[in-house]
């Protein structure tokens, strides 16, 4: 083999190499996802989403919080602890994860139970367990590299507002708060976590590695809509996981609240 295979990619290269990931393997190609911004989900189907999308939206200061543990760099915990701060919020207000059960109550589920995960798949908690592993687990390159998903989520928030507000009755700016401030927050994560894995990527071997740890991120991802479908699209919804009817609020038990305008 020559010495020119053992050199790592240039930064453009590499970047590069990076985004074509995202292109081939993000989940916004999904058929669930294609189903859901198309307006030919269910009330059933987007509430199984709803539930099942809260497991990994409440792991993910969970998992920010371990990766934090790790870091002896006092700097880089301030710039890391924005994220736990955006999902988790203050005490009284704000937070991804008080959005997200706002959509939950918008959808007719009683926010209580979704944030209990009763009724998440296994295959979605398994999948979301090894994320949180994986980054508490593996060098600090390979779990900066995992967020790097962050990259391809601006398209398909705006993909999302703009196709649940044309087909879902729910939709509107209360219901949708989630994704509209993920629009610039995950910007600002993907600017310092896209610097530090191109800065710290500096041999060919550390960068097969981050481009194989967001590899693995985007085959979770795919992994819980591949559940979804399974059990909500397919209908073979596996023992324990959450049935139509279940989790209802009170005020909503009977009435579908995800109508197709």
């Amino acid at each position: 083999m020559k010495l020119a295979d053992h050199r790592p990619q240039s930064r453009a290269d590499f970047h590069d190499r990076l985004r074509r990931i995202g292109v081939e393997r993000y989940h916004d190609r999904h058929p669930f996802h294609k189903r859901l911004h198309g307006g030919e989900c269910s009330g059933d189907e987007v509430r199984a989403w709803v539930i099942n999308r809260w497991q990994y939206q409440s792991r993910i200061p969970m998992k920010d919080a371990a990766f934090m543990s790790r870091l002896e760099d006092p700097q880089l915990r301030r710039i890391w602890r924005s994220r736990i701060e955006d999902h988790d919020g203050g005490v009284d207000a704000g937070g991804g994860i008080r959005r997200w059960l706002a959509l939950a109550q918008a959808v007719g589920l009683d926010p209580d139970y979704v944030a209990s995960g009763v009724g998440v798949l296994p295959a979605t908690r398994f999948a979301v367990d090894a994320y949180v592993r994986f980054v508490r687990d593996m060098p600090l390159l390979d779990a900066v590299a995992a967020s790097l998903t962050e990259m391809f989520a601006p398209k398909i928030h705006a993909e999302r507002i703009e196709g649940l507000l044309k087909h879902y009755d729910f939709a509107d700016e209360t219901s949708l708060a989630y994704f509209r401030n993920r629009l610039t927050e995950a910007r600002k994560d993907v600017e310092f976590g896209l610097t530090y894995v191109l800065d710290h990527a500096d041999t060919l071997e550390k960068q097969d590695a981050a481009a194989a740890a967001l590899t693995f991120k985007t085959d979770v991802l795919w992994a819980q809509l591949d559940a979804l479908w399974n059990g909500y699209v397919e209908g073979r919804t596996p023992p324990g996981a959450w049935r139509p009817g279940e989790g209802m609020a009170r005020l909503q038990q009977g009435a579908d609240m995800v109508g197709v305008s």
